[in-house]
Formats: C-alpha cells, structure tokens, sequence
C-alpha cells in the first residue's frame, strides 16, 4: 500500500462523499421537513445528468448546459411536486414508498424513450481537462477537485441558509411544527414546494457534476439513492450538517474499503481468503457503520432539533 495510492483513494472517497451529501441534502430537507418518503429522488439525479447531456449538445458550452439543466431540474422538480406528490402529504409511508417507487419505474421507461438505452457522456470543459500535481508523483484529475470543491462550497451555503436567513427559520420551524407556522400566516404549502424543488435541483446538480465521469444511462440513480438514504439515517434525519459529515464518512468507508480491505485481511488470512472475503466485507462496511451508529445514537450523529 503507497502513500500515493492512500492519497488517491482518500480524494476519491471525498468525491464522493459530497456528490453523496449533494443528493442527500435535498432528501433530508424533504423527510425533515415534509416527512414525505421519496424514493424517486434518484431519478431527479439521473435527469440532471440527461438534461445536462442535451443542453450540451444543443449549445455546445458545459455552463450554458450546466445552467439550463439546473433550471429544467428545478422546474421539474417543481412540476412533480405540485402534480403528484403534494397529494401524497399526510398519507402513510407506505403510500409515499408505492407511489414514488412507480414514479421510479415510469421515469426510468420514459428516458429511454427519449435518450434511448445506451450510455451517454458529458464532456468534460477543456479548460478543466487533464490533471494537477498534488505531490511529487501525485497527479489528479482538475475535474474531480472541482467536483470536492463545488460539494463544498454548496454544503456551507446551505449551512449559511439555513442557520442566519429567514428561510431558513421558516424551514427549520416547519420541520418542528407546520401547524404553529402555518398559524403565523406563513403558507406552508408553498415553503414545501420550494423545499421539494429545491432538493430537486440538489439532486440535478450531482448528476451534472457526475456526468463527465460516469455514463449517464437509465437507472443510474438507484443504487447512489440507497446510498443517500444511509447518509441521511446516519447523519440525523433533517440535519444538513449531518448530512454532510455522514456523506464524507460513509465515502471514504466505501473508497477506502473496497481499495485496501484485501490488503488488510491478508495480514491475518491466506492470500485466497483474503480475497474471497474481502469484497464481500468491503460491500458492507458503510452498513455495518450504520447499524453501530444507530446502536449508540439511534437518532443519528447529528439529529436536528425538534426531532
């Protein structure tokens, strides 16, 4: 195991870490908020991704396409609320889980309508090609820095938001008691609208960030959703800054996990155990996280107040 690998892994784990918080951060607000169960908010990742992927090719410019995917994120974030799931307010879990889930399988069919079932990519913006020197002997990719950096720079402006603004206020008081806000001549309905549009284009902004990496295809946003929901679980359900200690913490436990677990367990197993077991261990580490975290805080790391 190099110092330089470790590095590597441990930036990796950073990365997604916060593309993990970005996706989180809007899926905490609405269970905190709205207590409202959404599981198509994967879904909303892989659109940003999509729009991204046609605004690009009908501007040629990664921000024009960056801004417009945002928008249409946001909009359609907005427009799914106000069609479906501001009926679902209220309801039992169950019902959120079943309708959300169909949202899921509807979505995912109606992408491939539109894009088709291959992989599409996002170029990344040639003035952020190629790779900077950390270290001696340590290069890294521009783009996965500006991805860390712009996870960031979004967790403390959502911090800022919502600890010292008014909405903020309002979002934290609706979490604890709607009714007592809504009394107070705040429209609830509304602050729930913005929240939910909001998280959606949270989610929209993660799958831009990713795109240039990953393939876009169908059904990239199911298996990161599990993900963000262990996030949220482990972090405190309505707490941004769990969130995104809980986003950080369970990607370099992935990373980190999946790179070097084999290594490790070769110092106590043979070679072939070691790597038998290792990515099946490897696999179940950030649950194992979540069950001792829940055993000693069952409320969470950082549980917001009111909960």
């Amino acid at each position: 195991m190099s110092t330089t690998l470790l590095v590597v892994q441990v930036l990796n784990g950073l990365q997604l870490g916060v593309l993990l918080f970005l996706i989180a951060a809007g899926l905490t607000l609405v269970f905190g908020v709205m207590d409202f169960i959404n599981l198509a908010h994967g879904v909303q990742y892989m659109l940003g991704a999509y729009l991204a992927v046609m605004f690009y090719g009908l501007t040629g410019s990664f921000v024009a396409a960056l801004v417009l995917a945002l928008a249409a994120a946001l909009v359609f974030g907005l427009l799914l609320e106000a069609v479906v799931f501001r009926h679902l307010y209220g309801r039992d879990h169950l019902d959120h889980v079943i309708a959300t889930f169909g949202i899921i399988l509807f979505l995912n069919s109606a992408v491939k309508y539109v894009w088709g079932a291959a992989p599409l990519s996002l170029p990344v913006p040639e003035v952020l090609t190629g790779s900077v020197a950390l270290a001696p002997g340590l290069l890294y990719p521009v783009w996965r820095l500006v991805i860390i950096g712009s996870g960031i720079a979004v967790a403390v402006l959502l911090w800022g938001l919502v600890s010292f603004t008014r909405v903020g206020m309002l979002v934290r008081a609706g979490a604890t008691n709607p009714e007592m806000v809504s009394a107070l001549g705040v429209d609830i309905r509304r602050l729930f609208t913005l929240v939910f549009g909001f998280g959606a284009m949270l989610a929209g902004f993660a799958g831009i960030m990713i795109a240039p990496i990953l393939s876009v295809e169908p059904g990239m946003g199911d298996t990161i959703l599990i993900l963000a929901f262990v996030v949220i679980v482990i972090g405190g359900i309505g707490s941004i800054r769990g969130a995104f200690v809980a986003a950080l913490l369970i990607g370099l436990v992935d990373t980190l996990g999946r790179s070097f677990a084999v290594d490790i367990l070769r110092l106590f197993l043979s070679s072939s155990t070691a790597r038998t077991v290792g990515p099946a261990l490897a696999s179940m580490l950030i649950y194992l996280l979540m069950a001792v975290v829940l055993y000693v805080r069952p409320t969470g790391l950082f549980p917001a107040k009111g909960r």
